[in-house]
């Protein structure tokens, strides 16, 4: 399924900001995560993470520290701040309202697939 781009980059910061929240994570993690998440639907590039990434840290949504791999290479590890949870609960009532309201729309008046 190719899903469109617009829609990709709205849900790009709850679902970044939702991966952390579970607990802290580096950027390949968080691409694999996505990757996981979505049932191999949704495949995001390092590309379209950083950029996101160095956003949210600007924010202050989340935070970025230097450490090390098991393999001893040098990486970012990120986590949510509390600030990232306030904004990640008002994304979560937004979507929250959206899918429902979608929802109660697609119910009623489109057929679902195969059907």
């Amino acid at each position: 399924m190719n899903i469109d781009k617009d829609l990709v980059a709205a849900m790009a910061t709850p679902l970044v900001l939702a991966i952390l929240a579970e607990g802290g994570s580096y950027g390949y993690a968080i691409l694999k995560r996505v990757r996981e998440l979505s049932a191999g639907e949704v495949e995001w590039t390092d590309g379209m993470l950083y950029p996101l990434l160095h956003r949210l840290e600007r924010l202050g949504h989340i935070r970025a520290e230097w450490g090390a791999s098991p393999e001893g290479r040098r990486r970012k590890n990120y986590e949510i701040t509390d600030q990232g949870r306030a904004q990640l609960a008002e994304h979560r009532r937004q979507w929250t309202t959206a899918t429902r309201t979608l929802s109660g729309l697609w119910d009623l008046a489109i057929p679902a697939a195969g059907a």
